[in-house]
């Protein structure tokens, strides 16, 4: 207990580090700048605030997610830990409201007696032993110093996110429940906005067509797994409806038949009063979201709780800067974690300040060699894709 471990950035990443190191026995000083200072996706000053979607993805150890989550359980993973707790309706996926997520995950961080959380904003690399999980949203001056670090500049990438609904206002009678997908079982757990062949193709020319708001950027890059829905649309107006508004199994029990395309909205909070659109992350401009997406029947008179925005995602390449145990090659007590190495998604974030921490502790208590993941498990496969 007399080494104290420095970790930046209190994102999935960073919770679970510090968690992992003071299970182990180890002082950890969690360093926050939220709400101090702010990002352009956050909203609050919580710990772990899920800023996307608020899906971890599916949970069935047939799938990749699913068997990475199974892995993460099995080390006693923060994160699982708290999302067992405010869970919601998701049929084969692990979703929460973010906002009681978000409170667990801080109570219980604040809570621990040899973690101590400094709200503070970290402008330069701390000393050793420390990891760094400031995530693709770090302050720009984070953002030069990890630039020094690496020796070159970061990629990036631009992520959006999707409008939140209140329940009330969506048209009962235009929309129906079922599962995301069919062969899911018989749960239902979506809510289902059915379109016809005019109302869609109606919708997607109004969707190329609305005002996007500015990117100083030239060159835009989007992550082709989280495209803005008005991008998808502009490759071709029958793109979404063999995308996020793909309707096949989605039988409306009105009709007996498959719609043309459909909109699916997944709960977003315990009170099961809030929707979000699923896969409807968008760069409108906020008027324009509403007058377009209430082009959806279903949606004709939806109230939102929260407009989708977008955002830029730096990350280092990790092959060449990271040594293959998520350390800057050189650095022996010095690991990056989370989105930031170039991993993508919430569990996949965590996974790598768990492993970040586990290794991190593996060397405080004298390891002279670390341990690498077998490439059998899902944690393993995350090393080597970053290393190689």
């Amino acid at each position: 207990m007399s080494t104290a471990v420095t970790v930046v950035g209190g994102g999935l990443a960073g919770c679970e580090a510090a968690w992992i190191l003071a299970r182990r026995g180890f002082r950890v000083r969690l360093v926050e700048m939220r709400p101090e200072k702010t990002t352009p996706a956050h909203e609050t000053g919580l710990l772990a605030e899920l800023v996307c979607s608020n899906s971890l993805g599916a949970e069935g150890t047939a799938s990749p997610a699913g068997i990475l989550k199974a892995e993460l359980a099995r080390m006693g993973s923060l994160v699982l830990e708290c999302a067992a707790s405010s869970r919601v309706p998701a049929g084969g996926a692990l979703a929460v409201d973010r906002e009681r997520y978000a409170l667990d995950v801080t109570a219980r961080i604040a809570a621990h007696p040899l973690i101590e959380l400094v709200r503070e904003e970290c402008v330069m690399i701390p000393r050793e032993p420390a990891i760094v999980c400031t995530g693709p949203l770090s302050s720009p001056r984070m953002a030069e110093a990890l630039k020094e670090l690496v020796g070159e500049d970061f990629l990036s990438f631009y992520d959006a996110v999707a409008p939140i609904v209140e329940l009330a206002s969506v048209d009962e009678g235009a929309c129906f429940r079922a599962n995301r997908w069919s062969g899911q079982g018989e749960n239902c757990d979506y809510i289902n906005c059915p379109l016809d062949e005019e109302t869609y193709y109606a919708f997607c020319r109004e969707l190329v067509a609305a005002k996007r708001a500015p990117i100083r950027e030239l060159d835009v890059r989007h992550f082709e797994g989280c495209l803005p829905v008005e991008v998808i649309a502009s490759r071709g107006p029958d793109t979404l409806r063999y995308g996020p508004m793909r309707p096949v199994g989605l039988a409306d029990p009105r009709t007996g038949r498959e719609p043309f395309a459909v909109v699916q909205l997944r709960q977003d909070n315990l009170e099961g009063t809030l929707y979000n659109l699923v896969g409807f992350q968008t760069n409108l401009l906020w008027g324009e979201q509403e007058r377009v997406f209430r082009m959806i029947p279903a949606l004709r008179a939806a109230e939102f709780a929260r407009k989708g925005v977008m955002h830029r995602n730096l990350f280092v390449c990790a092959p060449r800067v990271l040594d293959g145990f998520l350390r800057p090659v050189g650095r022996e007590r010095l690991f990056l974690a989370g989105q930031m190495t170039g991993v993508e998604g919430y569990v996949e974030s965590a996974a790598t300040g768990l492993v970040a921490g586990f290794y991190m502790a593996e060397l405080l208590d004298g390891a002279a060699d670390l341990p690498p993941f077998p490439r059998e498990t899902a944690c393993g496969s995350l090393l080597h894709y970053l290393k190689t």
